[in-house]
């Protein structure tokens, strides 16, 4: 009797699945349908009152939409970027196998490509980044194994984040008049906004170092089991990160290359310093040659979807422009769902092209936006997708040392002002930050309450109620942009 009624509940339960699969693939038609058709009406009807839209090469003679200033370099760089990696990664790739290189030589090898690359960015400016570096190597090395190391560590590099910011990166003329004319030196890019990244590797060389002096808390073999890439025989990037490299790696040439990794420099991702020395040591078998290929393959196709996009629907310029202020409601909401998507696609071409590079150079590192963000229904999970490498950081090097899930509620606080300040420093950041920040505590207290009452449903509570917050961010997002 009670087979009968489990069969007959299973037989309910896939049956209340398929409604709601059924629903849910309606409403997506629907709604996308109707996105589409009212983003193409808009961009018909407005574009002579956008900014950034420039003669395109798709359906002549319709135009581009390259107002964003980041994706506009970024696409306009593309075929020197592609030449400078690719000479590069081959120049490291026949230094590895004539020469037989492990960590210390690989280290000199990207060392010395990094910093033609950072001469040519940064000109003079160059001093700066090694002065500052060469500071915290020397604090590091010095207060590692105190107790209250981690205080020095984060004060030293909060320090100059500020002071970078501060003072636009310093004068030459400030150090004397003799300094001056190094000033008309400065490169093509600001030296102290590629710094911020620059900061978190030396934070991740600092705790690193600091950690391996002490007994690791991981358990590789109970991750080996978990793991079903390590069970393959092959080394995911959890084990490279969490696995101390032996003290004899912490040299100064090898934080300088992991420091001033040229595929990773400009905009990461971002990896650990543990992760990096272990793959300059034994490049990646994470992925194979085929796999290389075909992520290189997929990225080319996505290239190509942006380009349709940004052909057909002018949504960041409408964001630019302000024209969205003039616009009802509804088409506020297309306008900035649409900047959330075009934002999404133009991270995801960024990170993943240096990442491509680096991994054809066998160094691995996290993935970034691992989901699409229409498929981030709460903001737990939507800040975790998007830049999921600087996620892992902030985990590692920030949330657990703060004392992790204990204070959850306490430490969402400080990370999200630290990310706002390491952004930039404008009270615009830090009051999103801090709104992002009540946004938050709700969702955990509404997920805490569907946890435990079992709510399995995609129609529950939580689904529907992160569907709201995240919705709302985006928006938000929109407004912050145009303002």
């Amino acid at each position: 009797m009670n087979n009968n009624n489990n069969n007959s509940k299973g037989k309910l339960k896939q049956k209340q699945n398929k409604v709601e699969l059924s629903l849910l693939i309606l409403y997506a038609i629907g709604f996308y349908a109707f996105c589409i058709r009212r983003s193409l009406h808009l961009s018909r009807h407005h574009f002579s009152k956008l900014y950034g839209l420039r003669g395109g090469w798709l359906f002549p003679p319709r135009l581009n939409d390259v107002s964003d200033a980041q994706w506009r370099n970024f696409r306009a760089n593309l075929p020197l970027l592609t030449l400078v990696f690719g000479v590069f990664t081959m120049l490291a790739n026949i230094s590895r196998q004539c020469f037989h290189f492990r960590a210390r030589g690989m280290s000199i090898v990207w060392l010395f490509l990094s910093l033609i690359y950072l001469s040519y960015l940064h000109g003079a400016c160059v001093v700066f980044i090694l002065l500052i570096a060469s500071a915290n190597f020397l604090l590091v090395k010095i207060f590692a194994k105190a107790k209250y190391f981690p205080l020095v560590l984060w004060t030293f590099n909060l320090f100059f984040l500020f002071c970078n910011r501060v003072y636009q990166g310093y004068s030459f003329s400030k150090f004397g008049q003799r300094w001056t004319y190094l000033d008309n030196f400065r490169g093509t890019f600001r030296w102290h906004i590629c710094f911020n990244f620059v900061v978190l590797r030396m934070i991740s060389f600092g705790y690193d170092y600091h950690w391996a002096h002490q007994d690791s808390r991981f358990d590789q073999e109970k991750h080996i089991q978990r793991c079903h890439v390590c069970k393959s025989g092959k080394i995911c990037y959890q084990i490279l990160q969490e696995r101390n490299v032996h003290t004899n790696n912490f040299t100064f040439t090898i934080y300088l290359s992991y420091l001033v990794y040229a595929p990773f420099y400009i905009s990461g991702p971002i990896i650990s310093f543990n992760a990096f020395a272990s793959q300059l040591d034994v490049p990646q078998n994470h992925y194979s040659i085929k796999e290389v290929t075909w992520y290189g393959l997929r990225w080319v196709f996505v290239l190509s979807l942006m380009e349709l996009m940004t052909h057909l629907f002018y949504f960041n310029a409408f964001a630019v422009s302000g024209s969205w202020q003039m616009l009802s409601p509804m088409d506020i909401f297309i306008i900035g769902y649409g900047v959330i998507n075009f934002m999404w696609l133009k991270f995801f071409l960024i990170w993943r092209y240096f990442r491509f590079w680096s991994l054809i150079a066998g160094i691995e590192a996290p993935e970034n936006m691992p989901k699409c963000v229409n498929n981030c229904y709460n903001l737990e999970g939507f800040w975790k997708s998007w830049h999921a490498s600087f996620n892992k950081w902030i985990v590692r090097y920030m949330y657990i040392p703060l004392g992790g899930s204990r204070r959850k509620l306490l430490n969402i606080w400080v990370i999200f002002t630290f990310v706002a300040i390491w952004h930039d420093l404008e009270w615009k950041l830090l009051s999103w930050a801090w709104l992002t920040c009540l946004f938050f505590v709700p969702e955990m207290l509404v997920k805490s309450a569907t946890n435990a009452l079992q709510v399995k449903s995609m129609f529950s509570t939580s689904y529907y109620f992160g569907m709201i917050i995240t919705t709302v961010m985006k928006i938000l997002a929109l407004f912050s942009l145009g303002s």
